[in-house]
């Protein structure tokens, strides 16, 4: 058994007993590319022995997605399959659990094609469905796998090998015990996130190189962290994760960001990416490449231009301390601070999982069939608690947490 080998072992392990939490007798949905499917394979191997009832595994070709954008109708780019819609509801009300794999061989493979039409060509219906599992109703996780091609857009050349090593330190592989390292790391999350929902600040400002800006957060705004609880089950969403996060109030947002780090979106990179904010929506944004597909996304919908998330990382990130751009939301958004365009977290804000959307639009939950996060963090942002009455408490400086 080769290194690689023994770590996409552990790997799928690790993914299946922490980040998932595999119930016996759950099924299991997993979704990826056809060049994660190696992992799909370890996974399935690893569920099963945890006890999975079935492992259902939708692997997608973006060079078949390709040729649809540029040849098929305008009015099929939306098109939903309804079996897909029905999988995933299916799946929430079956009480079972979902698997996303990222690391995307080919990050630019739509960057020569139409913005709009790129925008444009997602399946809102099965995006929809994917997000109203992740509001607590099934334990859900999102890996990523290390190919050829994520490895180039990396290092500019395809060591795997290389990304390899910088993933399994991001998720604590090189751990002797990477359970117990995990158990330390989110307890340690954790803890910050109690003195967040303890401190009831009224909004966040962030300060730094291209970036001011006042985030207001909701009266009943609820900070998480890494471990979560969906369905009665507990899971780590995400792996790596280096955040606490929580939902701002989507019509108090005012100020200006820049993006540090590079946004991988629909097939196109997103770079220089700056956005300015008046009461909760984006008004202005410009991008040194991929403007014109950020400014479609941001339309998707009444709720695509406002804010769903906003999310704190420190210098200590394992994900940032590799000094890599992995081209990955899902490494990046951990290795810096970020927020999000798009759907809100409804667990985050009391009451929120009840409503109809309507009812949250109301209440500043933001609701949207989007979320996409990008990066404004760095060594050099402070972020300060803002209390009602307009004075600041530092949580941020230089990056550092210090609160």
């Amino acid at each position: 058994m080769s290194a690689n080998d023994s770590l996409l072992q552990r790997y799928a392990e690790l993914t299946v007993r922490v980040g998932l939490n595999v119930q016996p007798g759950q099924r299991l949905c997993v979704n990826g590319q056809l060049e994660h499917a190696e992992l799909a394979r370890a996974v399935a191997r690893e569920a099963y022995k945890a006890g999975a009832a079935w492992v259902d595994v939708y692997l997608t070709d973006q060079h078949v997605k390709r040729a649809h954008i540029e040849y098929a109708s305008d009015e099929s780019l939306e098109y939903s399959p309804p079996w897909l819609v029905k999988r995933l509801d299916d799946l929430g009300a079956d009480g079972g659990a979902l698997l996303g794999i990222t690391g995307n061989p080919e990050p630019e493979i739509f960057a020569d094609l139409d913005g709009s039409r790129v925008a444009k060509a997602r399946m809102r219906k099965v995006s929809e469905a994917s997000l109203r599992l992740t509001d607590g109703a099934c334990n859900w996780c999102i890996v990523a796998f290390p190919n050829v091609g994520w490895a180039t857009t990396v290092f500019g050349e395809p060591d795997v090998d290389r990304l390899w090593q910088a993933v399994a330190t991001a998720v604590r592989l090189d751990e002797d015990d990477p359970v117990a390292a995990w158990q330390e790391h989110i307890a340690k999350l954790s803890r910050r996130a109690d003195t967040l929902n303890a401190c009831r600040f009224d909004a966040l400002h962030f300060v730094g190189p291209g970036t001011d800006v006042k985030v207001g957060l909701l009266p009943g705004s609820k900070w998480l962290a890494a471990l979560e609880r969906s369905n009665g089950i507990d899971h780590v969403a995400n792996m790596p994760t280096e955040e606490v996060f929580t939902s701002p109030d989507a019509r108090r947002v005012d100020g200006y960001v820049s993006a540090t780090y590079p946004l991988q979106l629909h097939g196109t990179i997103v770079r220089g990416l700056k956005v300015r904010f008046e009461g909760g929506r984006a008004v202005e944004i410009t991008a040194d490449t991929g403007e014109d597909l950020m400014r479609q996304h941001a339309a998707s919908d009444d709720g695509a231009a406002r804010l769903g998330e906003v999310a704190l990382v420190d210098n200590d990130s394992r994900v940032g301390k590799t000094g890599l751009v992995f081209y990955d939301t899902l490494f990046d958004e951990n290795a810096a601070s970020h927020i999000a365009l798009g759907m809100a977290f409804p667990g985050t804000a009391e009451g929120a999982s009840a409503l109809t959307p309507e009812e949250r639009h109301e209440r500043g939950v933001n609701h949207s069939s989007i979320h996409t996060d990008f990066m404004i963090g760095s060594p050099e942002l402070d972020v300060f608690g803002v209390d009602a009455d307009g004075s600041e408490t530092p949580i941020l400086r230089q990056g550092d947490w210090v609160l």
